[in-house]
Protein backbone atom coordinates (compact mmCIF):
# COMPACT_ATOMS: atom_id res chain seq x y z
CA UNK A 1 0.00 0.00 0.00
CA UNK A 2 1.84 3.50 -1.40
CA UNK A 3 1.90 6.24 1.21
CA UNK A 4 -0.57 8.40 1.32
CA UNK A 5 -0.27 12.11 1.17
CA UNK A 6 -3.04 14.96 1.44
CA UNK A 7 -1.71 18.31 0.32
CA UNK A 8 -3.46 21.79 2.13
CA UNK A 9 -3.92 24.76 0.06
CA UNK A 10 -6.12 27.44 0.06
CA UNK A 11 -6.88 27.39 -3.85
CA UNK A 12 -5.51 25.44 -6.24
CA UNK A 13 -4.87 28.66 -8.71
CA UNK A 14 -4.45 31.86 -6.94
CA UNK A 15 -0.75 33.17 -6.57
CA UNK A 16 2.55 30.95 -6.77
CA UNK A 17 1.97 29.11 -3.35
CA UNK A 18 -1.28 27.10 -4.39
CA UNK A 19 0.43 26.98 -8.23
CA UNK A 20 3.62 25.04 -6.11
CA UNK A 21 1.35 22.69 -4.52
CA UNK A 22 -0.34 21.57 -7.44
CA UNK A 23 2.93 21.29 -9.44
CA UNK A 24 3.89 19.15 -6.60
CA UNK A 25 1.23 16.95 -6.36
CA UNK A 26 1.63 16.54 -10.40
CA UNK A 27 5.58 15.86 -9.67
CA UNK A 28 4.67 13.14 -6.85
CA UNK A 29 1.96 11.70 -9.35
CA UNK A 30 4.45 11.02 -11.95
CA UNK A 31 7.64 10.15 -10.62
CA UNK A 32 6.99 8.87 -7.50
CA UNK A 33 5.15 5.64 -6.15
CA UNK A 34 3.11 7.87 -3.28
CA UNK A 35 -0.43 8.34 -3.23
CA UNK A 36 -1.14 12.35 -3.25
CA UNK A 37 -4.08 14.57 -3.25
CA UNK A 38 -4.94 18.23 -2.65
CA UNK A 39 -7.63 19.49 -0.45
CA UNK A 40 -8.54 23.31 -1.19
CA UNK A 41 -10.73 26.01 0.43
CA UNK A 42 -11.28 27.39 -2.89
CA UNK A 43 -11.53 25.25 -6.51
CA UNK A 44 -11.02 26.83 -9.70
CA UNK A 45 -9.92 23.97 -12.15
CA UNK A 46 -11.03 20.73 -13.43
CA UNK A 47 -7.68 19.32 -11.94
CA UNK A 48 -9.69 15.70 -10.53
CA UNK A 49 -6.78 15.34 -7.63
CA UNK A 50 -8.12 18.15 -6.10
CA UNK A 51 -11.36 18.32 -3.51
CA UNK A 52 -12.72 21.77 -2.18
CA UNK A 53 -13.80 21.61 1.12
CA UNK A 54 -17.38 22.53 0.28
CA UNK A 55 -18.56 23.62 -3.07
CA UNK A 56 -22.18 23.64 -2.18
CA UNK A 57 -23.49 27.11 -2.63
CA UNK A 58 -23.77 27.57 1.58
CA UNK A 59 -20.15 26.00 1.45
CA UNK A 60 -19.07 29.15 -0.75
CA UNK A 61 -21.07 31.79 0.59
CA UNK A 62 -19.53 30.29 4.00
CA UNK A 63 -15.91 30.73 2.53
CA UNK A 64 -16.58 34.24 1.20
CA UNK A 65 -17.91 35.18 4.66
CA UNK A 66 -14.72 33.64 6.31
CA UNK A 67 -12.45 35.76 3.97
CA UNK A 68 -14.54 38.97 4.59
CA UNK A 69 -14.64 38.34 8.27
CA UNK A 70 -10.66 37.84 8.57
CA UNK A 71 -10.23 41.43 6.28
CA UNK A 72 -12.51 43.43 8.51
CA UNK A 73 -11.13 41.75 11.60
CA UNK A 74 -7.66 43.44 10.20
CA UNK A 75 -8.49 46.58 8.71
CA UNK A 76 -9.31 47.52 12.97
CA UNK A 77 -5.47 47.17 13.67
CA UNK A 78 -3.89 47.61 9.83
CA UNK A 79 -1.39 51.09 9.95
CA UNK A 80 -1.90 51.77 6.36
CA UNK A 81 -4.35 50.31 3.20
CA UNK A 82 -1.46 49.99 1.39
CA UNK A 83 -0.10 46.66 3.71
CA UNK A 84 -3.37 45.25 3.75
CA UNK A 85 -2.21 42.02 1.99
CA UNK A 86 1.10 41.59 3.83
CA UNK A 87 -0.47 40.40 6.87
CA UNK A 88 -2.94 37.88 8.24
CA UNK A 89 -4.31 37.42 11.39
CA UNK A 90 -5.45 33.35 11.10
CA UNK A 91 -8.55 34.26 13.09
CA UNK A 92 -10.81 32.46 11.02
CA UNK A 93 -10.83 29.10 9.89
CA UNK A 94 -12.84 25.70 9.22
CA UNK A 95 -11.97 22.36 11.07
CA UNK A 96 -10.56 20.06 7.80
CA UNK A 97 -10.16 16.58 9.89
CA UNK A 98 -13.48 15.08 9.11
CA UNK A 99 -13.01 14.80 5.69
CA UNK A 100 -12.06 11.76 3.87
CA UNK A 101 -9.34 12.94 2.13
CA UNK A 102 -7.69 14.12 5.85
CA UNK A 103 -8.73 10.68 7.43
CA UNK A 104 -7.42 8.59 4.91
CA UNK A 105 -3.71 10.24 4.81
CA UNK A 106 -0.91 9.36 6.49
CA UNK A 107 0.60 12.54 6.25
CA UNK A 108 -0.75 16.11 6.06
CA UNK A 109 1.13 18.72 4.01
CA UNK A 110 0.08 21.94 4.61
CA UNK A 111 0.85 25.04 1.93
CA UNK A 112 -0.34 28.45 1.96
CA UNK A 113 -3.53 27.81 4.05
CA UNK A 114 -4.50 31.79 4.98
CA UNK A 115 -7.54 33.93 3.90
CA UNK A 116 -9.76 31.83 6.37
CA UNK A 117 -8.70 28.17 5.21
CA UNK A 118 -7.19 27.27 8.26
CA UNK A 119 -6.48 29.40 11.62
CA UNK A 120 -4.87 28.53 14.51
CA UNK A 121 -7.42 26.39 16.10
CA UNK A 122 -8.23 24.40 12.81
CA UNK A 123 -3.87 23.89 12.72
CA UNK A 124 -4.96 23.01 16.62
CA UNK A 125 -7.17 20.36 15.37
CA UNK A 126 -4.69 18.63 12.84
CA UNK A 127 -2.39 18.73 15.44
CA UNK A 128 -4.90 16.70 17.40
CA UNK A 129 -5.03 13.69 14.56
CA UNK A 130 -1.30 12.79 15.84
CA UNK A 131 -0.45 12.69 11.75
CA UNK A 132 2.73 14.10 11.09
CA UNK A 133 2.65 17.77 9.28
CA UNK A 134 4.73 18.72 6.87
CA UNK A 135 4.55 22.56 5.81
CA UNK A 136 6.12 24.30 2.83
CA UNK A 137 6.48 27.75 3.43
CA UNK A 138 6.33 29.71 0.62
CA UNK A 139 7.29 33.18 2.71
CA UNK A 140 7.48 34.08 6.49
CA UNK A 141 4.01 33.56 7.86
CA UNK A 142 4.20 30.06 9.47
CA UNK A 143 7.19 31.42 11.90
CA UNK A 144 6.08 35.29 12.33
CA UNK A 145 3.38 36.85 14.62
CA UNK A 146 1.58 37.64 11.24
CA UNK A 147 3.68 39.40 8.29
CA UNK A 148 3.77 37.29 4.99
CA UNK A 149 7.60 38.93 4.48
CA UNK A 150 9.26 40.77 7.43
CA UNK A 151 12.05 42.67 5.25
CA UNK A 152 13.93 44.04 7.60
CA UNK A 153 12.40 43.09 11.03
CA UNK A 154 13.89 40.84 12.91
CA UNK A 155 11.21 40.41 15.70
CA UNK A 156 10.22 36.55 14.59
CA UNK A 157 13.57 35.67 16.35
CA UNK A 158 11.83 36.34 20.00
CA UNK A 159 8.17 36.91 19.95
CA UNK A 160 7.27 39.52 17.85
CA UNK A 161 5.40 42.48 18.95
CA UNK A 162 6.34 46.61 18.30
CA UNK A 163 5.10 45.07 14.71
CA UNK A 164 5.59 47.95 11.90
CA UNK A 165 2.35 46.40 10.07
CA UNK A 166 0.66 47.50 12.86
CA UNK A 167 -1.26 50.69 13.66
CA UNK A 168 -0.68 50.48 17.18
CA UNK A 169 2.26 49.03 17.80
CA UNK A 170 3.33 47.82 21.40
CA UNK A 171 5.12 44.85 23.01
CA UNK A 172 1.48 42.69 23.09
CA UNK A 173 0.05 44.08 20.01
CA UNK A 174 -1.92 41.71 17.63
CA UNK A 175 1.79 40.14 15.83
CA UNK A 176 2.88 39.67 19.90
CA UNK A 177 -0.74 38.01 20.17
CA UNK A 178 -0.30 35.66 17.21
CA UNK A 179 2.27 34.40 17.82
CA UNK A 180 1.29 33.40 21.60
CA UNK A 181 -1.27 31.48 19.51
CA UNK A 182 0.75 29.51 17.15
CA UNK A 183 3.44 28.60 19.53
CA UNK A 184 0.76 27.04 21.75
CA UNK A 185 -0.28 24.58 18.78
CA UNK A 186 3.06 24.39 17.11
CA UNK A 187 5.23 23.22 19.61
CA UNK A 188 3.52 20.25 20.32
CA UNK A 189 2.87 18.84 16.72
CA UNK A 190 4.90 16.34 14.65
CA UNK A 191 6.09 19.46 12.09
CA UNK A 192 9.12 19.30 9.62
CA UNK A 193 8.79 22.46 7.64
CA UNK A 194 10.16 23.14 4.21
CA UNK A 195 11.37 26.25 2.78
CA UNK A 196 11.27 26.71 -0.64
CA UNK A 197 14.87 28.51 -0.72
CA UNK A 198 17.79 28.28 1.55
CA UNK A 199 17.02 32.20 2.36
CA UNK A 200 13.97 30.87 3.50
CA UNK A 201 15.35 28.13 5.33
CA UNK A 202 17.77 30.12 6.92
CA UNK A 203 15.50 33.16 8.24
CA UNK A 204 13.47 30.21 9.71
CA UNK A 205 16.30 28.66 11.33
CA UNK A 206 16.36 31.78 13.41
CA UNK A 207 12.95 31.99 14.18
CA UNK A 208 11.51 31.82 18.18
CA UNK A 209 8.44 29.44 16.86
CA UNK A 210 10.57 26.55 14.74
CA UNK A 211 13.05 26.38 17.10
CA UNK A 212 11.97 22.47 17.98
CA UNK A 213 10.88 21.64 14.68
CA UNK A 214 12.81 20.03 11.36
CA UNK A 215 13.72 22.58 8.80
CA UNK A 216 14.68 22.16 5.24
CA UNK A 217 15.22 23.33 2.10
CA UNK A 218 13.72 22.13 -1.16
CA UNK A 219 12.37 24.20 -4.10
CA UNK A 220 9.11 24.04 -5.77
CA UNK A 221 9.19 21.85 -8.79
CA UNK A 222 8.76 23.11 -12.66
CA UNK A 223 7.48 20.87 -15.75
CA UNK A 224 10.06 20.97 -18.14
CA UNK A 225 7.92 19.65 -20.77
CA UNK A 226 5.52 22.74 -20.78
CA UNK A 227 8.38 25.38 -19.90
CA UNK A 228 10.68 24.41 -22.72
CA UNK A 229 12.29 27.04 -25.45
CA UNK A 230 10.24 27.59 -28.94
CA UNK A 231 12.18 29.17 -31.19
CA UNK A 232 12.10 33.19 -30.60
CA UNK A 233 10.95 33.98 -34.16
CA UNK A 234 7.79 30.89 -34.21
CA UNK A 235 6.67 32.38 -30.25
CA UNK A 236 7.01 35.77 -31.46
CA UNK A 237 4.90 34.82 -34.27
CA UNK A 238 2.41 33.15 -32.44
CA UNK A 239 1.77 36.01 -29.47
CA UNK A 240 2.25 39.00 -32.17
CA UNK A 241 4.87 40.37 -31.16
CA UNK A 242 7.85 42.11 -32.75
CA UNK A 243 10.17 40.15 -34.74
CA UNK A 244 13.72 42.34 -34.83
CA UNK A 245 13.95 43.85 -31.25
CA UNK A 246 15.18 43.23 -28.10
CA UNK A 247 11.46 42.25 -26.16
CA UNK A 248 11.93 43.17 -22.09
CA UNK A 249 9.36 40.99 -20.44
CA UNK A 250 7.51 41.83 -16.80
CA UNK A 251 5.22 39.71 -15.68
CA UNK A 252 3.10 40.10 -12.09
CA UNK A 253 0.09 38.98 -11.39
CA UNK A 254 -0.69 43.08 -10.38
CA UNK A 255 1.81 44.76 -11.87
CA UNK A 256 0.98 48.23 -9.30
CA UNK A 257 1.97 45.47 -5.77
CA UNK A 258 4.48 47.74 -4.58
CA UNK A 259 6.81 45.14 -3.41
CA UNK A 260 7.18 44.24 -7.19
CA UNK A 261 9.55 47.07 -7.57
CA UNK A 262 7.72 48.17 -10.79
CA UNK A 263 9.04 51.65 -9.89
CA UNK A 264 12.78 50.84 -10.43
CA UNK A 265 11.69 48.95 -13.94
CA UNK A 266 10.36 52.06 -14.89
CA UNK A 267 13.26 54.61 -14.19
CA UNK A 268 15.76 51.91 -14.94
CA UNK A 269 14.10 52.39 -17.95
CA UNK A 270 14.10 56.00 -18.21
CA UNK A 271 18.45 55.80 -17.55
CA UNK A 272 18.75 53.27 -20.35
CA UNK A 273 16.92 55.68 -22.42
CA UNK A 274 18.81 58.21 -21.69
CA UNK A 275 22.08 56.99 -21.37
CA UNK A 276 21.80 54.78 -24.90
CA UNK A 277 19.41 56.79 -26.83
CA UNK A 278 20.00 53.96 -29.48
CA UNK A 279 18.12 51.40 -27.83
CA UNK A 280 14.64 53.28 -28.00
CA UNK A 281 14.98 51.83 -31.47
CA UNK A 282 15.66 48.66 -30.48
CA UNK A 283 14.11 47.50 -27.82
CA UNK A 284 10.16 47.00 -26.82
CA UNK A 285 8.81 45.81 -23.39
CA UNK A 286 6.22 42.76 -22.90
CA UNK A 287 3.98 42.98 -19.96
CA UNK A 288 1.61 40.33 -18.31
CA UNK A 289 -0.69 40.74 -15.54
CA UNK A 290 -2.85 43.06 -14.36
CA UNK A 291 -1.38 46.54 -15.44
CA UNK A 292 -4.11 48.73 -15.44
CA UNK A 293 -3.26 52.68 -14.55
CA UNK A 294 0.28 52.17 -15.58
CA UNK A 295 2.21 55.61 -16.55
CA UNK A 296 3.94 56.15 -19.95
CA UNK A 297 6.87 54.27 -20.53
CA UNK A 298 10.15 55.04 -21.93
CA UNK A 299 9.83 51.94 -24.77
CA UNK A 300 6.74 50.85 -26.85
CA UNK A 301 5.15 47.85 -24.42
CA UNK A 302 2.79 45.23 -25.74
CA UNK A 303 0.51 44.01 -22.73
CA UNK A 304 -0.40 40.36 -23.17
CA UNK A 305 -3.35 40.89 -20.47
CA UNK A 306 -3.59 38.23 -17.23
CA UNK A 307 -2.64 34.76 -18.36
CA UNK A 308 -3.38 31.84 -16.92
CA UNK A 309 -2.54 28.99 -19.70
CA UNK A 310 0.65 27.18 -19.03
CA UNK A 311 1.96 27.17 -22.24
CA UNK A 312 0.86 30.52 -23.82
CA UNK A 313 3.12 31.99 -20.77
CA UNK A 314 6.14 29.85 -21.98
CA UNK A 315 5.48 31.59 -25.26
CA UNK A 316 5.48 35.02 -23.67
CA UNK A 317 9.15 33.69 -21.56
CA UNK A 318 10.37 32.06 -24.93
CA UNK A 319 9.27 35.71 -27.15
CA UNK A 320 11.43 37.48 -24.79
CA UNK A 321 15.05 38.42 -24.52
CA UNK A 322 15.30 38.76 -21.13
CA UNK A 323 12.86 38.34 -18.29
CA UNK A 324 13.21 41.06 -15.52
CA UNK A 325 11.84 40.96 -11.99
CA UNK A 326 12.80 43.95 -9.95
CA UNK A 327 10.68 42.40 -6.79
CA UNK A 328 12.13 44.03 -3.34
CA UNK A 329 10.60 40.68 -1.12
CA UNK A 330 11.08 37.28 -2.79
CA UNK A 331 11.17 33.40 -2.07
CA UNK A 332 12.26 31.63 -4.82
CA UNK A 333 10.09 33.24 -7.97
CA UNK A 334 8.68 30.54 -10.28
CA UNK A 335 8.46 33.19 -12.99
CA UNK A 336 12.20 33.24 -12.86
CA UNK A 337 12.66 29.58 -12.80
CA UNK A 338 10.04 29.37 -15.93
CA UNK A 339 11.95 31.86 -17.81
CA UNK A 340 14.94 29.99 -17.27
CA UNK A 341 13.33 26.58 -18.25
CA UNK A 342 12.39 28.49 -21.35
CA UNK A 343 16.14 29.54 -22.31
CA UNK A 344 15.47 33.23 -21.43
CA UNK A 345 17.92 34.47 -19.15
CA UNK A 346 16.51 36.68 -15.91
CA UNK A 347 17.30 40.25 -14.77
CA UNK A 348 16.78 41.09 -10.90
CA UNK A 349 17.68 42.31 -7.40
CA UNK A 350 20.26 40.77 -5.31
CA UNK A 351 17.71 39.65 -2.93
CA UNK A 352 15.81 36.73 -0.43
CA UNK A 353 16.04 33.51 -2.75
CA UNK A 354 16.76 35.53 -6.30
CA UNK A 355 20.21 34.93 -6.25
CA UNK A 356 19.78 31.08 -5.79
CA UNK A 357 18.35 31.13 -9.07
CA UNK A 358 20.30 33.79 -11.19
CA UNK A 359 23.80 33.14 -11.11
CA UNK A 360 25.45 36.46 -12.47
CA UNK A 361 27.11 36.43 -15.65
CA UNK A 362 26.21 33.09 -16.27
CA UNK A 363 22.36 32.74 -16.90
CA UNK A 364 21.28 36.32 -16.09
CA UNK A 365 22.45 38.86 -13.94
CA UNK A 366 22.17 40.23 -10.28
CA UNK A 367 21.52 44.13 -9.33
CA UNK A 368 22.13 45.79 -6.34
CA UNK A 369 19.14 46.23 -4.36
CA UNK A 370 16.67 48.81 -4.65
CA UNK A 371 19.33 50.45 -7.29
CA UNK A 372 17.56 51.34 -10.96
CA UNK A 373 20.85 52.55 -11.68
CA UNK A 374 22.67 49.18 -11.33
CA UNK A 375 18.95 47.13 -12.75
CA UNK A 376 19.82 49.23 -15.88
CA UNK A 377 23.46 48.24 -15.96
CA UNK A 378 22.37 44.58 -15.81
CA UNK A 379 19.52 44.63 -18.62
CA UNK A 380 22.33 46.58 -20.55
CA UNK A 381 24.77 44.29 -20.25
CA UNK A 382 22.39 40.73 -20.41
CA UNK A 383 20.86 41.86 -24.14
CA UNK A 384 24.47 43.96 -25.46
CA UNK A 385 27.35 42.68 -23.14
CA UNK A 386 27.05 38.93 -22.84
CA UNK A 387 27.47 35.54 -24.30
CA UNK A 388 23.87 35.50 -24.71
CA UNK A 389 23.46 32.38 -26.13
CA UNK A 390 25.78 30.53 -23.58
CA UNK A 391 23.17 32.36 -20.77
CA UNK A 392 20.36 30.62 -22.55
CA UNK A 393 21.51 27.10 -22.35
CA UNK A 394 22.93 27.23 -18.57
CA UNK A 395 19.38 29.29 -18.45
CA UNK A 396 17.70 26.14 -19.18
CA UNK A 397 19.91 23.54 -17.68
CA UNK A 398 19.91 24.70 -13.93
CA UNK A 399 16.30 23.85 -14.30
CA UNK A 400 16.70 20.82 -15.34
CA UNK A 401 19.48 19.59 -12.63
CA UNK A 402 17.52 21.49 -10.12
CA UNK A 403 14.27 22.60 -10.52
CA UNK A 404 12.53 19.62 -13.00
CA UNK A 405 9.35 17.39 -11.36
CA UNK A 406 11.44 14.31 -11.39
CA UNK A 407 14.38 15.94 -8.88
CA UNK A 408 12.24 17.87 -6.82
CA UNK A 409 9.49 13.84 -6.58
CA UNK A 410 12.75 11.92 -5.52
CA UNK A 411 13.13 14.48 -2.35
CA UNK A 412 10.15 14.54 -1.26
CA UNK A 413 9.83 11.00 -1.27
CA UNK A 414 13.21 11.00 0.98
CA UNK A 415 11.05 13.33 2.92
CA UNK A 416 8.01 11.49 3.68
CA UNK A 417 10.12 8.24 4.13
CA UNK A 418 12.08 9.87 7.09
CA UNK A 419 8.76 11.58 8.43
CA UNK A 420 6.62 9.05 8.75
CA UNK A 421 10.18 7.03 10.78
CA UNK A 422 10.80 10.09 13.08
CA UNK A 423 6.80 10.04 13.91
CA UNK A 424 7.00 6.58 15.36
CA UNK A 425 9.63 8.13 17.78
CA UNK A 426 7.86 10.47 20.31
CA UNK A 427 8.50 13.27 21.54
CA UNK A 428 9.54 14.61 18.04
CA UNK A 429 13.67 15.30 18.23
CA UNK A 430 13.61 18.70 17.06
CA UNK A 431 16.52 19.32 14.25
CA UNK A 432 17.62 22.16 11.89
CA UNK A 433 18.79 20.68 8.26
Amino acid sequence: MPTSVTLLSTSDNMGGASIGAVRLQQALSRYSPLYSQILVQEKNTQNPAIAALDDSWLGKKKTLARFAGERLYLKAYEASKKQHWAFDPAVLGVDVTEHPFVQKAQILHLHWINHGFLSTQSFQKLVETQKPLVWTMHDMWPFTGGCHHSGECDHFINKCGNCKFLRYPSEVDLSNQIWERKQKVMDPAHLTTVACSDWLANRARRSSLLKKHTIVSIPNPLDTDVFKPTEKKAARWKLNLPQHKHLILFAAMRVDAPMKGFSYFKEALERLATAHPETKEQIELVIFGQTEGLSKLPYPAHHLGRLSNPERIALAYSAASVFVIPSLEENLPYTIMEAMACGTPSVGFNIGGIPELIDDGVNGALAEYRSSEDLMRALYQTLYQSDYESLRRNARQKVLTQYAEPVIARRYQTLYEDVLGRSKRKPLEGSNT
